[in-house]
């Protein structure tokens, strides 16, 4: 017969109540290294030890909380019950009572909660698209001149930037565009005053800034659209949004992000007693070159120098003046003889050409032309005469024969428009026109009738 084998189970093995937790608190660390949760501040309790325990709770449940410091005194509000809060931590058990709770890292009201879940979207998306990358980000000017400044006019922001601008730096040029800092209308307006002053290309930078607040108040300087429009800035933009520890869009995509609106202006500006220093440096760097240029050049003018007075100039321009005077004479002497000579010979053709001037001979010449002129003028007038009085008869002629001697005694000569002289009153019509030439002038007619009583007009 087959043996029955019995199978016996392990004893389960026995743990500790620390154990068991200990346990426990691993598995819960390493399952939630980090949570977030929203809900109702309830039991709040602050002791000495500046530790604060409270429970998060909602309509259906609670959650045990604690915040250990220092942790506890970073908040930036102050938690009471009944608040709504937004708290991150990891998921622990506290020993003592076998209770899991959250060990609070982090701490924030509710709608500061929203917008920081907001701010981190956009601060990721950003810097996917590149637009947070130092690559992309200008270079200030090494020394700006001309400054626009975009915040409130009536901030504290304000004040303190142009008084440290005006303590540095009082040759800049600084003109203040104003703009509202917080708002529904202010990332618009912001943006837009932005783009104008950008595209004005006056400024050598571009300064944005308002003082510190809580993240709703910053709000405006988390806008997508400001923040694209200062990414694509031509001008560099410097922004100082709210006090050290606060941060917003703009810084990220600012060609430079200063931690206060006072640090932005000492970034913008050189201190003018540093300048002056560093001028006074650069001058003292420039006289030390010029002097070691000046001794560079000293040292081959003086042996030029030296070489000049081993040659005695002095001695040579003096030979060289005797020698000049002497040439001097002997030009002198050279010059005068073919002058002499010239004018000899100047005076002898003047003699010659006084003998044969031709005013000699010019009143001889006169009394021959004159002669010559009669004979000549007297035959050419009688042939003159002769052909007037010939022209005077065919004048006479001709003049007894014109017809237009007719008309100086007050006929007229009929003939039509496009030609040919009217001699006979048959030949013409009723209504035609006709042209009367006169002594002085010329008629048009037009023939009323042709009988023995016609009338002409």
């Amino acid at each position: 017969m087959p043996s029955a084998v019995s199978s016996v189970e392990p004893p389960p093995r026995v743990l500790s109540p620390s154990q068991l937790n200990a346990l426990a608190r691993d598995l819960l660390e390493g399952t939630f290294p980090a949570v977030s949760v929203e809900g109702e501040i309830s039991n709040l309790a602050r002791p000495g030890s500046g530790h604060i325990y409270l429970t998060l709770k909602d309509a259906r449940a609670q959650l045990r909380c604690a915040m250990f410091r220092p942790k506890g005194s970073w908040l930036r509000f102050q938690p009471a019950n009944g608040m709504q809060v937004l708290a991150r931590g990891r998921l622990s058990i506290y020993d003592a009572r076998g209770d899991y709770q959250l060990i609070l890292d982090h701490m924030e009201e509710a709608g500061d909660g929203a917008l920081r879940r907001a701010f981190e979207e956009l601060k990721r998306r950003l810097h996917a698209e590149g637009l947070v990358d130092e690559s992309r980000k200008r270079a200030l000017p090494p020394l700006v001149r001309r400054l626009g400044i975009l915040s409130s006019p009536t901030g504290a922001a304000i004040r303190d930037v142009l008084s440290v601008l005006s303590r540095r730096f009082p040759l800049l040029d600084v003109e203040l565009l104003p703009v509202p800092v917080q708002g529904a209308e202010a990332p618009a307006k912001i943006t837009d005053m932005l783009r104008r002053a950008d595209a004005s290309s006056r400024y050598d930078a571009l300064l944005v800034t308002r003082g510190g607040g809580s993240l709703e108040d910053l709000a405006a300087f988390n806008d997508e659209a400001l923040a694209r429009a200062i990414a694509a800035c031509r001008t560099p933009v410097v922004s100082a949004v709210g006090h050290e520890v606060d941060f917003s869009i703009c810084d990220f995509v600012a060609d430079l992000r200063a931690p206060t609106p006072s640090a932005a202006a000492e970034l913008l500006v050189p201190d003018r007693l540093a300048l002056a220093q560093r001028l006074d440096a650069l001058s003292m760097r420039l006289q030390r070159h010029a002097d070691h240029r000046l001794h560079a050049l000293r040292l081959p003018l003086s042996q030029l120098r030296q070489r000049l007075q081993a040659a005695s100039p002095q001695r040579r321009l003096k030979q060289g003046g005797e020698r000049l005077q002497d040439l001097h004479r002997r030009l002198q002497v050279l010059r005068q003889r073919p002058i002499r000579e010239a004018r000899l010979q100047l005076d002898t053709l003047r003699a010659r050409l006084l003998r044969q001037h031709p005013a000699r001979e010019l009143p001889l010449r006169r009394e021959q032309l004159q002669r010559l002129l009669d004979n000549l003028r007297r035959p050419l007038l009688q042939r003159l005469r002769g052909r007037a009085e010939r022209l005077s008869g065919l004048a006479r002629a001709l003049n007894a024969v014109n017809p237009l001697a007719t008309l100086e005694r007050g006929y007229a000569i009929l003939d039509r428009e496009n030609g040919g002289v009217i001699t006979d009153a048959r030949d013409v019509k009723v209504d035609e026109r006709l042209r009367a030439r006169l002594a002085h002038g010329k008629l048009t007619l037009r023939v009323e009738a042709t009988d023995d009583g016609e009338n002409h007009r």
